[in-house]
């Protein structure tokens, strides 16, 4: 409903971000734009996230410096859009805005709809919806609670079992969702979080803002009140197998992709969802016989496409490097020839030389 009644939505990104490729098919199918905020520069091929959130919705590239403050950056630009007569919402607006009224009888969301109808009609007053990077808002969690309903009927992992989930997280904000809603349902579940954007102190934080955005939106009581006292945390988060600078790719890695979804059909990534499955396997190892332990697919199949290009594109920066070293003279050859091996690796030129 909220989708529904809204106006166009300013969100923000990395540059193969499945979170505002989303929000741009979302808008776009209910005739809202969306205006993305992409981290870095503009590849030289689109593919991936980047090329769906390119044909959906209206793409600026960031530079890093000014994308690391995401409030201020995202806060600015929605104003641009909004103009000197406009305004700018974010999701906590709306909901205190419906805080005391159903949503659909709220004055604040009528007069909104209203005033969407009068910018059809020539009056260009402006009211621009912010979307947290990643969806990293409260009412976000409303559709993770969701999900943990359908999760627990009894034909699936049921409310009595105890189980282990694992989830890799970016943001954070899907770990938190699951548990929340498992505190809200009373259900027997852990969440695991493997950390790949943030260290513990990020994800700490976030944490008791959601949690505390949440209480307040929505006036939520928990069957188990210890839990969301502020010194404790509700989530484990773990480091990763391997820790590193958050998109990197280790040696090996595409390979483990490859042979994960020969073995058993599913399509992990290395960035994101290899570092789910990775800690499900040792959790699993490790309490063989206890708890059941289930991973949440986050997606990231179509970042494997933007991932295949940079090692393309690294590969063959690496090759002419190579050559112009050997040979001074030599500029580069045509008909370089590529195999797969952890990525796609340069392999040898036609002379069989590495």
């Amino acid at each position: 409903m909220l989708i529904r009644l809204l106006f166009p939505k300013v969100t923000c990104g990395g540059c193969q971000s499945a979170h505002t490729a989303a929000i741009a098919v979302l808008c776009a199918e209910r005739g809202i734009t969306s205006h993305l905020l992409l981290r870095g520069e503009q590849p030289e091929i689109l593919t991936g996230y980047n090329l769906m959130s390119t044909i959906y919705g209206n793409v600026t590239y960031v530079p890093r410096n000014i994308y690391a403050n995401r409030e201020d950056m995202l806060k600015s630009y929605a104003k641009s859009v909004a103009g000197n007569s406009g305004s700018v919402l974010w999701f906590s607006d709306i909901i205190e805005a419906s805080s005391t009224n159903e949503l659909s009888n709220s004055p604040n969301i009528m007069q909104m709809d209203a005033s969407r109808s009068d910018s059809s009609e020539g009056n260009h007053l402006q009211k621009i919806l912010i979307v947290n990077e990643g969806a990293g808002d409260s009412v976000a969690l409303l559709g993770i609670i969701r999900l943990v309903q359908y999760l627990s009927q009894n034909h699936l992992l049921g409310k009595q079992r105890a189980v282990k989930f694992v989830v890799d997280a970016g943001t954070g904000t899907t770990a938190i969702g699951i548990r929340l809603a498992a505190l809200c349902l009373g259900l027997p579940w852990e969440v695991y979080a493997v950390m790949l954007a943030d260290k513990i102190d990020g994800y700490r934080k976030q944490e008791k803002r959601l949690i505390s955005g949440f209480n307040k939106d929505f006036n939520v009581e928990f069957i188990d009140h210890d839990v969301i006292k502020e010194d404790v945390g509700i989530v484990h988060w773990v480091d990763r197998n391997r820790p590193r600078k958050f998109g990197n790719i280790l040696d090996g890695e595409m390979a483990v992709c490859q042979q994960i979804a020969q073995q058993t059909g599913i399509l992990v990534d290395p960035v994101y969802t290899l570092a789910a499955w990775e800690t499900a396997m040792l959790l699993s190892e490790e309490d063989e016989g206890g708890a059941e332990v289930v991973m949440l697919h986050t997606g990231g199949t179509l970042g494997m496409f933007g991932l295949a290009q940079s090692d393309l594109d690294m590969g063959l920066r690496r090759w002419v490097r190579q050559t112009k070293e050997e040979d001074g003279k030599r500029e580069g050859e045509v008909g370089v020839e590529f195999i797969i091996r952890d990525g796609i690796e340069v392999a040898e030129d036609g002379g069989g030389r590495q």
